[in-house]
């Protein structure tokens, strides 16, 4: 196989940010963007410079590998697109706080490392699920469209670990994690869509049962093709493809795989914490006075 790490070229947080920019209205307030969470997701580049768009409506996506790797790059690419998306709600759930941090103002919910507040939220997110499949009965439809009644939902998770292996009881563990299961299972059709990252991934954190409910599955850096596997899918790294070859000096870079698909590598494109913190700003602002102008 051709070894494609090093024809992975990088984007850097400005090149991003180029395909986020807010155009400006007399007086110098920024009109809302033309973003939506319907419009696919801008995460990088691939091995030839080609974008790569991952839509996310009606899917949920996993990414898993080492620290250092890349995952809360992309995991905080994605949040950006949802936070400057008008159509889209936010429910972050960061264990260290500061992954999702700055994103705080834009959620409607943020849970730090408190797993009662966690098992309370998804509780919550299932009922809301269960409620919209009642609408959708009702309507005599099967999934939500871009123009419903409700909004999509981001459910943004950094480590699943935290909350299903570490903080916490035996119970409250297994409770967490039959709850995010059931909402990755039946959550996509209501417009709920769940992005969860770890980097323990392991066959406990993330069993097959589980993993096979993600449409996108995103591997950086792991540190054997056993972990690759995991968040991939068993085999793939007998056929050549393992996350375990990438470059530790290469951070960004990992295996990209849809439903049925084969993994295709990317570097995902990169916002330091100065981008970030400017497009959750305007973000909360837009969404500020979105909400005055509808009350």
């Amino acid at each position: 196989m051709v070894d494609r790490r090093a024809r992975v070229g990088g984007l850097s947080g400005g090149a991003l940010m180029s395909t986020l920019t807010v155009p400006a209205v007399p007086g110098g307030m920024p009109a809302d963007p033309s973003v939506s969470i319907f419009d696919p997701v801008h995460v990088g580049v691939d091995e030839f410079g080609h974008p790569v768009r991952v839509p996310l409506i009606y899917r949920n996506l996993l990414i898993g590998g080492e620290p250092g790797g890349g995952k809360s790059t992309l995991l905080n690419l994605i949040v950006a697109h949802a936070a400057l998306s008008p159509d889209c709600r936010l429910c972050l759930l960061d264990g260290k706080q500061v992954e999702l941090g700055q994103w705080k103002s834009c959620a409607d919910v943020f849970v730090g490392p408190d797993i009662t507040h966690a098992l309370a939220t998804l509780r919550r997110m299932q009922i809301v699920m269960d409620n919209r499949y009642a609408y959708l009965e009702v309507a005599g439809r099967r999934k939500t469209q871009r123009d419903d009644v409700f909004s999509p939902i981001l459910v943004a998770i950094d480590e699943i670990a935290y909350f299903s292996a570490t903080v916490g009881d035996k119970k409250t563990r297994e409770d967490f994690a039959g709850l995010l299961r059931d909402l990755v299972a039946r959550g996509r059709a209501v417009g709920i869509i769940v992005v969860a990252a770890t980097q323990r991934p392991s066959s406990d954190i993330i069993p097959t049962s589980l993993r096979d409910l993600f449409a996108w599955r995103c591997a950086f850096r792991c540190t054997t093709n056993v972990s690759s596997d995991i968040v991939l899918g068993h085999g793939w790294a007998d056929r050549g493809w393992s996350s375990n070859t990438i470059s530790p000096t290469n951070p960004g870079v990992g295996l990209l795989i849809a439903e049925g698909g084969t993994p295709q590598l990317i570097k995902a494109a990169y916002l330091d914490d100065a981008a970030c913190a400017r497009i959750a700003i305007h973000a909360a602002r837009m969404r500020a006075n979105r909400k005055e102008r509808a009350a």
